[in-house]
């Protein structure tokens, strides 16, 4: 038996990065999947680094259905709750139920001086990052009531969830903001035994930090810094010195938080940092 055997999990973000681990992972330990994501650019970051794609959503799929897991696959943005709603609507309807949710979709734009923060630039931060996980739990949580107790929420927020992180405002403003929104749920759900709580990694290999205007947000002083310009910058932010973690080591704390291990675990703040927060 895996530590989720027989439970369903509804990930959104789901094509590559971060969300494709923590589906591979749910799987790994008997979990049937609903993966979901936009497979689309959100012009605002393009010019920084490019969305996922169907090629990379149907790779998700792939690597699930390699492990001998059901999986449910789905193109939608989250800041569309019609098309979310459908998204879920459809997965639960083929795979039979819903156990755990992960809302995992966010982007990251960057600036300098908050004050200069482009319009567009807020806006999408603000209708992804955090309307887009309202959404999530708006469209799971009948799903969960229906399915019963022992339900888990796991919204991913990040280091900028506890510090005030320079130039990263409006990100910095939205992983604050869906830790109040995790607050709230773990009261609303508590009494259906439904669990909800929060992650916070530090700067994960991923597509969304290893880009060159992420690492001259750490080199400023280089017009065109590289990987092994800012890789040192990256290490200064936690004891470990270490540059970027793996996403699986988030996927790890999803894994325990979904688990029946993690079953009187809400309301809980976890960092998978290196000890980023504390220093």
């Amino acid at each position: 038996m895996g530590r989720v055997e027989r439970k369903v999990a509804f990930i959104t973000g789901a094509a590559r990065g971060q969300g494709r681990s923590h589906a591979v992972r749910l799987a790994q330990e008997g979990a049937d999947i609903i993966a979901v994501d936009n497979c689309a650019d959100v012009a605002s970051v393009t010019p920084f680094y490019a969305g996922a794609t169907e090629e990379d959503l149907a790779e998700t799929k792939r690597q699930v259905e390699a492990l001998g897991r059901r999986v449910f696959t789905a193109k939608a943005d989250v800041r569309d709750i019609d098309a979310l709603q459908q998204a879920v609507d459809d997965g639960v309807a083929e795979l039979g139920r819903l156990d755990i949710v992960v809302a995992n979709a966010g982007i990251f734009t960057f600036g300098t001086e908050t004050h200069k923060v482009d319009e567009q630039s807020w806006q999408d931060l603000m209708d992804i990052n955090i309307t887009g996980v309202w959404h999530t739990t708006k469209v799971a949580t009948p799903h969960l009531r229906a399915t019963g107790a022992g339900g888990s929420v796991i919204l991913i927020s990040s280091l900028a969830g506890f510090k005030g992180l320079a130039n990263v405002a409006a990100y910095t403003t939205t992983k604050h903001g869906i830790v109040g929104l995790m607050k709230v749920l773990a009261n609303e759900l508590g009494a259906h035994g439904i669990r909800v709580n929060n992650i916070h990694p530090n700067a994960i290999d991923t597509d969304m930090v290893k880009n060159e205007a992420t690492y001259k947000l750490f080199r400023p002083d280089l017009e065109k810094p590289t990987l092994e310009d800012a890789e040192p910058s990256f290490a200064g932010l936690n004891p470990f010195g270490i540059g970027f973690i793996d996403p699986v080591d988030v996927s790890n704390a999803v894994l325990f938080l979904a688990s029946d291990e993690a079953r009187y675990v809400s309301g809980a703040q976890l960092p998978v940092d290196a000890a980023a927060a504390v220093q």
